[in-house]
């Protein structure tokens, strides 16, 4: 079985000679009446929660790119993009790569997601934003609770 370490500091320094990587994904988020959740993803037999994100394919824009990640990873297709998150960057879950990931915002009016990247067998869940589970990668917990204010404001 896959160990998950804990994630420190030393993720987010970078070592010398690594490849770096860029990846792009973002917060998917929907508004049920007057309350707002956020789409998390967990890999099979993970105990963890992430945003989705994954690698740009040749000559992909870093908007497409989200787009596609989130269609495959997550399941959510009818996306409509509210703004540009920036990025985070840190070291990939193998310490091989720098990884620099791109964030957007999305609005769906999705419920059920359908992901395509069957190799995964991800499963999509939607939490109330101020009821958020356990975020492994800290960085996206941060992006989350830093543009939490403008997510309400955004999606309606």
């Amino acid at each position: 079985m896959l160990q998950y370490p804990p994630i420190d500091d030393s993720w987010y320094h970078r070592l010398p000679n690594l490849i770096e990587e860029v990846s792009a994904g973002g917060i998917v988020a929907r508004r049920e009446g007057h309350e707002v959740y956020i789409a998390l993803i967990r890999e099979a037999g993970s105990p963890h929660y992430v945003l989705p994100k994954g690698r740009l394919e040749p000559s992909e824009s870093i908007e497409q790119a989200a787009h596609r990640e989130i269609a495959e990873e997550a399941g959510l297709t009818r996306l409509k993009l509210l703004a540009d998150l920036g990025s985070r960057e840190r070291l990939s879950f193998s310490k091989r790569r720098w990884k620099k990931v791109h964030y957007f915002l999305f609005q769906t009016d999705q419920r059920h997601s359908d992901p395509t990247r069957l190799e995964q067998a991800n499963q999509t869940d939607w939490f109330l934003l101020n009821q958020l589970p356990h975020i492994y990668w800290p960085e996206q917990k941060a992006l989350i609770d830093f543009n939490r204010d403008r997510i309400v404001q955004w999606v309606t």
